[in-house]
């Protein structure tokens, strides 16, 4: 069984057009996701499987809703005690081991905001979230890594008054042992909330500045209704897995609470380092996953093996976010597999905003059609709308009984930097073309503007990956005294190419060939890596700097 009927009224649409004017999801005044949904699978179906989980060490876990809300409650019991209230701030650092699936439910039936953070932040990364967020409790992994620079942080981290890690660690108590002590039949508290009120927070990945802290409400798991059914297409019994850490919002959109409402359980892959898509094919091969979610960087390495050493027919369906799908790789993938990637945008601050849903045909290259939670606009520098094959900014239009828009950058504070004229402004730029489809040109500060042209990177790049030599590349923008801007490409080769000047002229000519002449770039640098934020999202800003710093 399924939960879709406590929120939808309809939950089957023969046409995206149906689907826009019935698709809506209700949540009740005190939506608790903790309790409506985990408790409620755990009351009426205790033995219906919330998440399969294995690590590289070869050891595995098929978790069920039962135990999620016995050990969810057992670490709110320990919160509890431990003086966290409703409103504080806990820092959960624990990457995919499956405590990072009981310590959100715990925070939820608490009332602690829960701070998702990715494992690969540095002191200084620790100290900065703590302080903007008062965080008072820290929960993490036990690597040495990631203790040392918690340990390194909290002298200057006044308001954290507890530390926890799985399995213990000097000055950090054990998680696991603590919280085992606790009773896990009920709850040593009452807790009660609005759906308006504020449930989870993250820190937005840098690219183009310092992280913001993004905060979202109780009806916010609701609105991912729309991420998980209408997009991923998760289906009740069905297994489905995004690859993304938990210190990200993807983690939210894709590893619990969309997928668990559609009555799919969720596969998690706990490993230290970096995984390789050879460390992941047998898993999807193993534990016959159903639906796939996996930024474009992971299909661009996925093409360069062969698939035909794995079973992955089970995969139902697959899909991809968090930056452009490159149209080479969406056909070769569809090539060598047989199906079609579906792609999808938002942000931190947002569901799914645009998708290529069960009607909508994928073009290669487009994020598809608006998501019917959001009403979607492109709009000028003027705030006015612009027609079919303009560019303009993708803003969101405030509605007051939407869901799953984020509350702010401080959960005390409006948000105004982003807000004007009553819409949400994502800072990133696109056009429409006359069927309603969407095609992202790039961030606002991306966007090139050379000899009166204005060039998004991602057609530039998309082309530079059609040749065979080009790995990974980000297009940015030199200044030029007699064009005002000039396109450079930084270029990570492919195995058995070679830096050279004739392969910067290839490439010229080829982008020359792929698309208009005036977009090749006219400056090409071979690296060896792309600089990325921690969440892996290229950082073109970092690119510029430094060429502004070595001019």
């Amino acid at each position: 069984m399924n939960l879709l009927s406590d929120f939808l009224k309809t939950t089957e649409f023969d046409t995206y057009e149906q689907m826009t004017k019935e698709f809506a999801p209700s949540v009740k005044d005190d939506f608790n996701f903790a309790f409506d949904v985990v408790d409620k699978y755990a009351s009426i179906e205790p033995n219906k499987l919330a998440l399969i989980w294995c690590n590289d060490g070869g050891e595995e876990k098929f978790i069920t809703f039962a135990d999620v809300a016995r050990e969810s409650n057992r670490i709110a019991n320990m919160l509890y005690a431990k003086g966290i209230r409703k409103g504080d701030h806990v820092l959960i650092m624990l990457m995919s081991r499956y405590e990072y699936w009981y310590t959100v439910v715990a925070c939820h039936k608490l009332g602690a905001i829960a701070i998702p953070a990715t494992s690969q932040l540095t002191a200084k990364d620790v100290k900065y979230r703590c302080n903007y967020a008062c965080v008072k409790c820290i929960i993490s992994v036990n690597t040495q890594s990631v203790t040392g620079y918690i340990r390194e942080a909290l002298p200057d981290c006044p308001t954290v008054k507890h530390v926890f890690a799985v399995g213990g660690a000097y000055g950090f108590d054990d998680f696991d042992v603590e919280y085992a002590e606790f009773p896990a039949d009920k709850l040593s508290f009452e807790h009660k909330n609005k759906a308006s009120e504020p449930m989870i927070a993250y820190f937005t990945s840098g690219t183009t500045g310092m992280p913001k802290m993004v905060t979202h409400n109780y009806a916010y798991p609701a609105a991912h209704i729309a991420t998980a059914y209408l997009w991923h297409r998760c289906t009740d019994g069905g297994i489905h897995f995004t690859a993304a850490d938990t210190g990200w919002a993807k983690a939210s959109w894709g590893k619990i609470y969309g997928q668990w409402i559609c009555g799919s359980a969720i596969f998690a892959y706990d490993y230290y380092g970096r995984y390789t898509p050879l460390d992941l094919l047998p898993l999807l091969q193993k534990y016959k996953v159903t639906t796939f979610c996996a930024p474009p960087t992971m299909y661009r390495f996925l093409i360069k093996e062969d698939l035909t050493k794995y079973d992955l027919s089970a995969i139902e369906h697959y899909c991809t976010a968090g930056e452009p799908l490159n149209p080479i790789v969406y056909e070769t993938i569809k090539c060598k597999i047989g199906k079609s990637i579906f792609e999808g945008y938002g942000q931190t601050e947002t569901v799914l905003a645009l998708g290529t849903f069960a009607d909508v045909t994928p073009r290669p290259g487009s994020m598809g059609k608006p998501c019917p939670l959001y009403k979607i606009e492109l709009l000028d520098d003027n705030g006015k709308p612009v027609p079919d094959g303009v560019e303009g900014e993708i803003c969101i239009k405030y509605n007051p009984k939407q869901i799953g828009l984020f509350m702010g950058y401080n959960a005390f504070e409006p948000v105004r930097s982003v807000w004007s004229d009553g819409y949400y402004h994502t800072g990133d730029v696109a056009t429409r073309d006359a069927d309603g489809y969407y095609w992202f040109v790039g961030r606002d500060d991306d966007i090139i503007k050379s000899s009166g042209y204005r060039i998004g990177p991602f057609e530039v790049e998309s082309a530079l990956l059609e040749h065979p030599s080009v790995m990974e590349c980000a297009i940015t923008a030199v200044p030029d005294d007699v064009r005002g801007q000039i396109i450079k490409a930084t270029i990570v080769l492919a195995r058995n190419y070679f830096p050279s000047d004739e392969l910067k002229k290839e490439l010229q000519d080829h982008v020359k060939h792929t698309t208009a002449p005036y977009k090749y770039p006219r400056v090409i640098e071979f690296v060896d890596r792309l600089p990325k934020t921690i969440s892996e999202k290229i950082r073109r800003v970092e690119i510029r700097e430094n060429d502004n710093s070595n001019k």
